[in-house]
């Protein structure tokens, strides 16, 4: 049985702060060498040059070093840029306790596993070959959270790498070609041909065929939330589900936005994470119980919602990912009553067509 799970968010107040982290160490809640992933919003442009995730990166892996974590470069940082719109910059610190210490209980409680995948290369990138990868990855990584039952995962969260000029060249240097050679887009095909691999490895589809991928809108995943940048070679894998007897405080559950409007879809996530509701909840209705919602958001590419025709992808001025992402922060910041809620863009695949997946980790005292 692995060990139960403690997870705080804090605020990040500077583009390098880190004190959040230092603190909780600091201060007995959890220890540096217990802690198993970040993941974190930061408030860069959320684009390929967003070096806003790199500066978050080491702060975070400095204060796990200084704390005395054995191996900080080993714990994954999953950092999303940008906070647009009232979206605050924040991070969730996922770490284990000591089972002695941990509120006892048979229900179902968090538990977190963690798994690289082999290395992808750039050639891999939209294909069926990091579908695959991808996949082999959130298997073990259920493992180690010890899940047997797909249906009791609740959040795949991940950081895959995107093309850049020199992975292409490199690709080509060994006789290779990339899916596209436009570094922007290639981190939405990223974090699509992720999101197959995880709804793989879950039992929601049939492993996808080459031309599905990125194209066949009807497949996705409903826990995925899907990451990539520059940092890295490899699939930074973070399986959050419920195991029974494993006890601590925390409950993940999920459901999915079917339209950036969708509230619904967030309160039916929230309850699905144990937190009791009335039948038109209101904010303070949490009474502090919910630690964070995970959400991811895509402009919907028929150009309207529920009707109403938008412009987003035709604005040549600011691009229909800060408009999403701000748009969703706001729906969601509206129900939580907090503007630090992780809302990440780019989710093909991830929950239904214009809409997306949402997970509520709730503590449940």
């Amino acid at each position: 049985m692995p060990d139960p799970i403690e997870v705080r968010k804090v605020a990040i107040e500077s583009v390098t702060d880190a004190s959040g982290l230092a603190k909780l160490i600091d201060d007995g809640v959890i220890e540096a060498a217990r802690v198993l992933a970040v993941i974190g919003k930061t408030e860069g442009n959320g684009g390929v040059n967003d070096y806003t995730r790199i500066l978050a990166d080491r702060a975070f892996r400095e204060v796990l070093a200084s704390r005395g974590h054995p191996s900080p470069e080993s714990v994954p940082l999953v950092w999303s840029g940008g906070t647009d719109g009232v979206l605050s910059p924040h991070a969730t610190i996922f770490a284990t306790v000591d089972p002695a210490s941990a509120v006892q209980s048979d229900e179902p409680r968090l538990s977190v596993g963690i798994a690289m995948s082999e290395v992808i290369l750039p050639e891999d990138i939209g294909r069926p070959a990091m579908v695959e990868k991808v996949a082999a990855g959130v298997r073990e990584a259920m493992k180690i959270a010890g899940i047997d039952d797909p249906r009791d995962v609740h959040y795949v969260q991940t950081k895959t790498p995107l093309l850049t000029l020199s992975t292409i060249n490199d690709a080509k240097s060994r006789g290779h070609d990339v899916i596209t050679e436009d570094t922007g887009p290639s981190m939405d095909i990223s974090n699509s041909t992720t999101a197959l691999g995880i709804a793989v490895a879950l039992g929601e589809i049939e492993m996808p065929s080459a031309d599905q991928i990125h194209r066949d809108l009807s497949l996705y995943s409903s826990v995925a939330s899907c990451s990539s940048g520059v940092e890295l070679d490899v699939a930074q894998i973070v399986v959050v589900g419920n195991v029974r007897g494993i006890g601590g405080r925390y409950r993940a559950g999920h459901s999915v936005m079917k339209d950036a409007l969708d509230t619904d879809g967030i309160w039916a996530a929230i309850r699905d994470a144990g937190i009791d509701l009335p039948e038109r909840p209101h904010p303070s209705d949490l009474g502090g119980r919910l630690v964070n919602l995970f959400m991811k958001c895509e402009a919907d590419p028929t150009g309207s919602v529920r009707g109403r025709r938008n412009i987003m992808l035709d604005d040549s001025d600011v691009h229909w990912h800060r408009q999403i992402k701000a748009t969703v922060g706001g729906v969601a910041a509206s129900v939580t009553g907090d503007p630090a809620v992780f809302v990440s863009v780019a989710a093909v695949h991830q929950g239904p067509s214009g809409g997306g997946p949402v997970i509520a980790i709730a503590d449940l005292g």
